[in-house]
């Protein structure tokens, strides 16, 4: 199963290019609110530009916001900045009770692109750099990644990867779990449908090892849990191979 990587940038994170740019035309809207994780804050952005809009909201780390001033409860104005390897985002506005607003201008960086380049990600665009500066895609990310010899790592794949949380450490769980993964997009559709390390472990110790990623990804999607297969052997089902467990949710058999 492949996963069109455009598409999922498109729905992820909709960024409509329309030719380059001036690097002062990345302006917009940001809005801060309490995050449920400790240490984050969910921080949104909002980008408009000739007919263009982005949008995007997740938790960053409190640490990143330089100048913010959290302390204070009561409605204040704030002025903060947050760097990152692709550019930088100037922010100010207002803040109170751990929620505020205000607008931002991005500044993307200059030596970003070269050094991408330089270890063969090609074809960023600004539109892109904005996104690679607001997931987070570092050039030390990248180097990881690079260093994984995956198949298919596009500069695309990259910013896949930091939407979808393919992490070093998920690869790294993975191989331990019993999979080598080599392909960039069967590791995101891995990230999509839920196949996690702990789930090709329990899937192996019910007798289930070597399985294909086409496999594991249409367990997911059908529903062939740990405790399905568990149920169907109890019921005295016999040569239970995968494709047939997939056959046996797909027509409803529970």
């Amino acid at each position: 199963m492949k996963t069109r990587i455009t598409a999922l940038l498109a729905l992820v994170f909709c960024v409509v290019a329309s030719g380059l740019h001036a690097a002062e035309d990345f302006k917009g809207s940001w809005t801060i609110s309490p995050s449920n994780e400790p240490g984050q804050i969910q921080f949104g952005l909002i980008l408009r530009r000739e007919g263009s809009r982005s949008q995007s909201e997740s938790d960053w780390p409190v640490e990143e916001f330089q100048g913010l001033d959290l302390a204070s409860s009561a409605r204040h104005d704030v002025k903060f900045s947050i760097t990152r390897d692709a550019g930088r985002l100037d922010c100010e506005g207002y803040l109170g009770n751990g929620e505020g607003a205000g607008v931002f201008q991005f500044s993307p960086d200059g030596e970003f692109v070269k050094s991408m380049a330089a270890m063969g990600f090609d074809g960023i665009s600004d539109e892109m750099q904005f996104a690679m500066a607001v997931h987070d895609v570092s050039l030390e990310f990248a180097k990881s990644m690079r260093s994984e010899k995956l198949a298919g790592l596009t500069t695309d794949m990259l910013l896949a990867f930091r939407i979808h949380g393919v992490t070093l450490q998920f690869i790294r769980e993975l191989r331990a779990a019993g999979i080598a993964p080599e392909d960039s997009d069967m590791l995101v559709a891995f990230r999509i449908h839920g196949v996690t390390p702990a789930f090709v472990s329990s899937v192996g110790k019910l007798g289930y090892a070597d399985l294909k990623p086409d496999q594991l990804v249409a367990m997911r999607i059908h529903g062939v849990t740990p405790d399905y297969i568990s149920a169907m052997k109890a019921r005295g089902l016999k040569n239970l191979t995968i494709d047939k467990l997939v056959s046996l949710r797909v027509h409803g058999i529970d």
